[in-house]
């Protein structure tokens, strides 16, 4: 970009950006941010902010790799929208006419479940069921994940419900490599980041740690922001790419927007889809309910919310908003396009904090929307504040108080030995001082110490203490004093993942 046009690039910008995202990093205490803004097909910023790594004085730039997460979703729709445009692919084709082996746990949905329903979240599935295989990753393959589908209960009648689950853009990833003969990676690489223009983006999160040039992990654990220090090791599978596993740049996801706010055609004139696909992309299919927000971020309130091909479209004030947020291990992220005024933001974050881009966000649509000013860095700062302390109040319920009379003498011996869940795969109670070590074969990130509470319960502590998934883990005993079953319950709220489903029984 030459001087004049980084110029006029700068006048076009809400006046002293710069310095409101620096303070949008203080007060957040997020370390880096790397943001795009692009209007009328034109690049008004693609920049990083901050640091890199706490600790560390490198500073993000406009190439710093981020995991944009669930912003995969979209690649992943566009690409099937080429397969379509290409006639090797009708969005209402049954996936069982790509996918022969395909199985879901209710006869009637696999059979007719289609393409365009692998996409909405509204496939009976329970919000988010699948995803202790997906992130961090198990040591599942791809296919072997959809294999155990069929053990996953529907709860929801089918296309009743919207429930977000990820599990199902894997689904949709193998119907790509079906019809292009492509990995999904290789695929999205050579006929969407190339085209593009998206020389830095990745598409195998597993090469991640191999790039120069990355942001670390942080997040907020006890209170305190601090690095995800085994970001690298938790992340290292590629199975989930599809629903998650993309890796991009401020300069990268530029080039991105302008091409989808520009009905398919790249910043280099390309034709990558037609304008037909993106009324398909965009339009709402499954509604998602509107919750009230706080009186302190009125403004903010939808109208409508709904889930289209891989991105979510809402109203923001007057204007449909089309866009999508990530979150994984560390990162956060966010796209907000304004059609209409053909206006793109994307902010990627190192720290798990929403705030800070929704901060950054609705300050800048103000701008370009002629919207009233309104102090979005207080608001969400005394938001932040309050959320904390309904944080502190859940987490104090969740926990149990030890019951002087609930000791039971219980036998480490009878209780260690082979357990296995139908779908998670198998699991070691090893004796361990007085305690047992809980090891998963599929699922290491997982493993776990386990020291006794009371009744019939322990506390498994897991050595993953980014994942915040410490456990109250019980065992159902016969009258013998075997073991029926075991079940675990996470401990803290604010953990991403749940147990809900995982059932241990004692293998045979």
């Amino acid at each position: 970009m030459s001087f004049s046009v980084q110029a006029k690039a700068q006048e076009a910008l809400p006046p002293g950006l710069d310095q409101y995202i620096e303070n949008v990093l203080k007060t957040f205490e997020v370390p880096g941010v790397s943001i795009s803004i692009v209007k009328d097909g034109k690049v008004l910023l693609a920049k990083g902010y901050g640091i890199k790594k706490l600790g560390g004085n490198n500073r993000v730039d406009a190439n710093t790799l981020f995991s944009i997460a669930s912003n995969s979703k979209a690649f992943t729709a566009t690409a099937l929208a080429i397969l379509v445009e290409e006639g090797k692919l009708k969005w209402d084709d049954r996936v069982i006419d790509h996918l022969p082996w395909f199985k879901m746990a209710d006869s009637y949905v696999s059979t007719n479940l289609t393409v365009r329903d692998l996409l909405v979240h509204h496939s009976g599935l329970l919000a988010y069921s699948g995803d202790l295989m997906l992130f961090p990753p198990s040591t599942y393959s791809r296919r072997e994940i959809l294999g155990k589908l069929q053990k996953l209960p529907l709860v929801h009648d089918f296309r009743s419900t919207y429930a977000y689950d990820n599990i199902l853009y894997l689904a949709a990833g193998e119907v790509i490599k079906a019809l292009s003969g492509r990995e999904w990676e290789d695929f999205v690489k050579e006929r969407i980041f190339d085209k593009v223009g998206m020389p830095g983006s990745v598409s195998r999160h597993s090469e991640f740690g191999n790039r120069p040039n990355i942001s670390a992990a942080h997040d907020r654990i006890n209170g305190k922001v601090g690095l995800v220090e085994d970001y690298m090791e938790q992340n290292i599978g590629d199975a989930s790419n599809a629903a998650g596993g993309i890796l991009s740049n401020a300069n990268d996801m530029a080039n991105w927007m302008i091409t989808q706010l520009d009905s398919g055609r790249t910043p280099s004139g390309l034709e990558l889809f037609k304008p037909a696909s993106t009324n398909q992309l965009w339009k709402v299919i499954r509604p998602i309910p509107v919750s009230k927000v706080s009186e302190g971020l009125k403004p903010a309130q939808m109208d409508f919310f709904g889930y289209a091909l891989g991105f979510r479209a809402y109203n923001y004030q007057k204007y449909k908003v089309v866009g999508h947020g990530g979150k994984l291990g560390g990162f956060v992220s966010q796209v907000a396009m304004v059609p209409d005024l053909m206006l793109g933001i994307t902010v990627l974050t190192n720290q798990e904090s929403t705030a800070a881009y929704w901060s950054i966000i609705y300050h800048v649509l103000d701008y370009y929307e002629n919207n009233p000013k309104f102090d979005w860095l207080k608001a969400f700062s005394d938001e932040q504040i309050l959320s904390a302390a309904r944080l502190t109040e859940s987490q104090n319920k969740n926990l149990i108080k030890t019951d002087p009379a609930g000791k039971y003498d219980l036998s480490i011996a009878k209780l260690a030995g082979k357990y296995s869940d139908e779908v998670y795969g198998d699991v070691m109670l090893i004796p361990s001082g007085d305690g047992l070590l809980m090891e998963f074969k599929q699922l290491p990130h997982l493993n776990a110490s386990l020291k006794y509470f009371q009744y019939n319960s322990f506390i498994a502590t897991l050595k993953n203490k980014s994942l915040k998934a410490d456990s109250y883990v019980t065992f159902a005993l016969n009258a013998d004093g075997s073991v029926d079953q075991v079940k675990l319950k996470i401990i803290d709220p604010d953990s991403d993942l749940t147990f809900h489903d995982v059932l241990l029984k004692p293998a045979r």
